[in-house]
């Protein structure tokens, strides 16, 4: 994949040494040619200093081969614009842009361009690690609003069917690990003492979960 990054910051310093380590072709802009040298885009990335909105910088950096391109500068207007562009403009069939204000996240969806609002991302991510064993927690996707999870079977749950802690929407059961193995459960699964779930949960079904994994009144 051909990708444009626009911004050398941390996040997009690290971006483009990643995608390099997968064999992918990264070109990096940014307006200040510092900030290559304050964090490297590692080696075979190639870097164009200029605006990311600017059409003449776009065409340097190969914004018309682009099959992707990611705008995680320090500003959301520079972001959301460049997106755009890159978007609108070139037709760059995958284009994200990081935004730091989440109530901009609607505005820009309705453009149809995929955000990552850092700051929700990390508001969500904080209080999930307050009240969740960090060990349980191994995942969490589209922004924090799906998460993957792997728990122990509690002892009120043994016996189980294991679809019973399936809710439309909101909780499914993806698998159990067993023994040192793992399957997809079915219909006719029932959980052990011992087995781990394999949970995929939005974050509207967190509360459920844990009201699914409170033992009963009076249980032990």
């Amino acid at each position: 994949m051909r990708v444009i990054i626009m911004g050398c910051g941390r996040v997009g310093s690290e971006l483009a040494s990643q995608l390099l380590e997968g064999d992918h072709e990264v070109t990096v802009v940014d307006k200040d040619a510092e900030a290559f040298f304050r964090y490297p885009p590692g080696d075979g990335a190639r870097t164009v200093v200029g605006l990311g909105f600017d059409r003449d910088v776009l065409e340097e950096a190969g914004i018309k081969e682009a099959d992707g391109f990611v705008a995680v500068s320090s500003g959301d207007n520079s972001n959301i614009v460049s997106a755009r562009v890159a978007l609108e403009l070139y037709h760059v069939p995958r284009v994200i842009a990081r935004i730091y204000d989440p109530r901009r996240a609607e505005i820009y969806e309705r453009l149809n361009i995929p955000t990552v609002a850092t700051t929700k991302w990390g508001v969500k991510q904080i209080q999930l690690m307050l009240f969740h064993d960090r060990q349980e927690i191994r995942e969490a996707i589209g922004g924090g609003d799906l998460l993957r999870m792997r728990v122990p079977v509690p002892e009120h749950l043994v016996g189980t069917k294991a679809d019973a802690l399936n809710v439309d929407g909101r909780i499914l059961i993806a698998g159990v690990s067993r023994g040192g193995g793992g399957f997809i459960p079915t219909s006719d699964s029932t959980l052990q003492d011992g087995d781990y779930l394999v949970v995929m949960l939005t974050k509207d079904g967190v509360e459920t979960w844990d009201a699914q994994m409170e033992p009963p009144a009076g249980g032990h």
